[in-house]
């Protein structure tokens, strides 16, 4: 069976609950930077380093999703109150959000070239001081491919119609194009300085193609090579792992979590063991509300969130058991929302139980680091996240 992939990640607080990584098509059951992905090439470093961790002293990360709204508003304090009461120890933040806008005033000339950063995180460095503080493991969200922002800047580094306007989703979102690397190098530099403020880890998101790429691939205008999308979205994880990994900072990718259950995607160029082997973690999105009647069994997958997150572990060490030594740290995005969107006798609301019942799936299964998601950051009161 196949899930249902719903509409999902605003960083706007007054969103619904949209997740990491966004809609995608249902699927069926490098070079250095400079202009464009050269056929035959790769990200310019192979697999250097994947085999060792580069904060091998980190603990395991339980964290929660938080954005820039929340993380430069008062609700970081209540916020960092959950981490200090809890078992919770990160916070994943928003740096370069769903829109494309950089959340932070930057000096950095570069970036404000191609960006529109805004002050969304009215003092950044004072964030950074806050979170070291409470001792807070933080993670810098970096929203890649989707981008708004920069497609409507540079329209050359994005999909153009044929009238000439800048192609858009039905959400009205537009994706820049993975095939350039100004692109890739762009999003890398918003990195660096992700980890020249203090971030010890840079999380990705959005690294594919946009959903239902494929049935628009050959009438939409782009700079493009002959390599497969999918060499194209793997490549650009190398590359950014060889850029970042010497700063002796994680790197660590969301994908949606179906993709640990089916062949690679190729419409949007998501490939979950090309993208796996070059990272240190990897963060299938693995709510059960995305997944659709049949999946693991299960009638209902949203009512039954320990069935569903106990299949999904299962495909995923199954896919990723065969690398051996390069198979990285997993760690999923887990639900703390009720997706009422599925309609009645569908969905139930999530609270302490719920959340418990994926936590005790995960640890059942090996898998001792999870990420909590909940699109205006409020999380359930009163959970065991040590289950």
């Amino acid at each position: 069976m196949n899930p249902t992939i719903t509409a999902q990640h605003s960083a706007n607080p007054g969103a619904s609950q949209n997740t990491a990584g966004g809609n995608a098509a249902t699927p069926s059951p490098g070079a250095s930077p400079g202009t464009e992905a050269s056929p035959g090439t790769t990200a310019g470093a192979a697999d250097t380093a994947i085999h060792t961790d580069p904060q091998p002293d980190a603990p395991k990360i339980k964290g929660v999703y938080v954005t820039a709204y929340s993380a430069g508003g008062s609700r970081m304090t209540t916020l960092l109150d959950l981490l200090d009461k809890t078992e919770l120890n990160s916070m994943v933040i928003d740096i370069k959000d769903d829109a494309g806008y950089i959340t932070y005033k930057t000096d950095n000339p570069e970036l404000q070239k191609l960006g529109h950063p805004q002050p969304f995180i009215g003092d950044i460095n004072q964030l950074m001081a806050r979170l070291k503080k409470h001792d807070v493991y933080p993670i810098a969200r970096i929203v890649v491919f989707k981008d708004s922002v920069l497609a409507k800047k540079k329209p050359e580094l994005s999909f153009v119609n044929a009238n000439g306007s800048v192609w858009t989703n039905k959400g009205g979102d537009s994706f820049v194009n993975p095939y350039n690397q100004d692109v890739w190098k762009y999003n890398v530099d918003i990195a660096k300085e992700a980890v020249k403020l203090g971030f010890k880890e840079i999380q990705f998101d959005y690294v594919r193609f946009p959903e239902g790429f494929e049935k628009r691939a050959e009438t939409l205008k782009y700079t493009k090579s002959e390599r497969p999308r999918v060499e194209i979205i793997s490549d650009f994880v190398k590359y950014a792992r060889s850029e970042l990994g010497p700063l002796g900072v994680r790197v660590s990718v969301d994908i949606f979590g179906y993709a640990a259950s089916v062949p690679a995607a190729e419409g949007i160029g998501q490939d979950f063991v090309k993208i796996s082997k070059n990272v240190d973690v990897i963060s299938p999105m693995v709510y059960p509300s995305h997944y659709s009647t049949g999946w693991f069994d299960v009638k209902d997958p949203d009512k039954n969130p320990y069935a569903t997150i106990k299949g999904s572990m299962v495909d995923t060490h199954k896919k990723l058991d065969p690398l051996g030594s390069y198979k990285p740290i997993i760690r999923p995005w887990i639900q703390d929302f009720t997706a009422s969107w599925l309609g009645s006798g569908h969905y139930v609301k999530y609270g302490k139980q719920q959340v418990e019942d994926q936590i005790r799936a995960l640890k059942e299964k090996n898998v001792d680091e999870f990420l909590l998601w909940n699109a205006n950051n409020r999380y359930t009161a009163g959970v065991d996240y040590g289950k």
